[in-house]
């Protein structure tokens, strides 16, 4: 129900059902989430995630916000200082996952652990065009919440996922092209050696027995001036020598599942933004799939963020 009534608040708006009295509460009430207050709550990002924080208890309101950046631009409040601490903690438990998956890797297969930067392979101009446009366009999502025009932000919506959906094809288009290269320069595995074909097993000593049953058979016909039985007799003898034990099928390799296969076989490269395993054998579909998930666009946000609080923290001290 939590999770419901968050997704409702997303689309809506929290006053959805004019029961928050937004008019009767501060931005610096003890239950209002100062995080987003400060542009970002980690507990709106990886919802049914493996990552999910839950919902947050505190309140979000986009009037409040308002308020606070008024406040903030008169100097007499800022609150980007715990939100970058909240970010940090998350980035640092994301970075130490890579570098013990890495370790793993390495501990197989040193050339495993080679691990593509993903933001740099995936940084093009247009990307980075594409980037800003969805930023832009979340910021018209809020001013139509704040304003309740319900219609406008849902079209807003729309277009940030297509938007979104666009950006994931194209950086799967790029990490595709180097997953290409990267998998051209692994070592192609030798050919096995060919081995003679071994000669045929004796038979069994019950097919052994009916074999002599047959010769003696054919030998009797012989002398009986029986050519004809006498030669059928014979065949008879020859087709079961040509018969084999039962053996086994070989095992075929490429029958193999996932579970039988090593994980340095599938040759895994590791995001260098959220931590998930890809594969150099992934299709296109599977990395835009990658890229507009709810986790990597998580991990994208909130570095990013700290980027801009970090720039913001050195221009304010640079002020001063």
């Amino acid at each position: 129900m939590d999770a419901m009534r968050k997704q409702l608040d997303v689309l809506m708006g929290a006053n959805r059902n004019g029961d928050v009295e937004e008019v009767n509460r501060n931005y610096y009430d003890r239950d209002v989430c100062r995080l987003f207050l400060a542009g970002l709550c980690p507990h709106d990002l990886f919802q049914l995630t493996k990552m999910d924080l839950g919902p947050c208890s505190k309140i979000h309101s986009l009037q409040l916000r308002k308020d606070y950046e008024e406040a903030k631009s008169k100097g007499s409040e800022n609150f980007d200082r715990e939100l970058e601490d909240m970010i940090e903690r998350l980035i640092v438990e994301c970075d130490r996952k890579i570098q013990r998956a890495l370790k793993r890797l390495a501990d197989d297969d040193a050339k495993a652990a080679i691990a593509i930067s993903v933001s740099e392979v995936t940084l093009t101009d247009e990307i980075l065009q594409l980037s800003k446009q969805i930023k832009e366009k979340m910021k018209e999502v809020d001013t139509f919440d704040f304003e309740g025009r319900t219609d406008d932000k849902i079209k807003a919506q729309e277009v940030v996922e297509e938007l979104r959906a666009k950006r994931a094809d194209m950086q799967a288009t790029l990490l595709l092209d180097a997953f290409n290269k990267d998998r051209a320069s692994l070592p192609t595995p030798a050919p096995p050696p060919q081995v003679a074909a071994p000669p045929p097993p004796p038979p069994d000593a019950r097919t052994q027995e009916m074999i002599n049953e047959k010769l003696k058979k054919a030998e009797e016909l012989g002398e009986q001036g029986m050519v004809d039985e006498a030669q059928k007799a014979l065949e008879e003898a020859e087709a079961l020598k040509k018969l084999a034990p039962r053996t086994e099928p070989p095992s075929d390799p490429s029958k193999y599942t996932a579970a039988d296969v090593r994980i340095t076989d599938q040759k895994l490269r590791l995001c260098d933004i959220c931590g998930a395993f890809l594969s150099v054998y992934d299709n296109d579909r599977r990395l835009a799939d990658h890229f507009g998930g709810k986790l990597h666009l998580g991990y994208m946000l909130i570095r990013e963020k700290l980027k801009e609080l970090q720039v913001l923290s050195v221009m304010y001290h640079f002020l001063l």
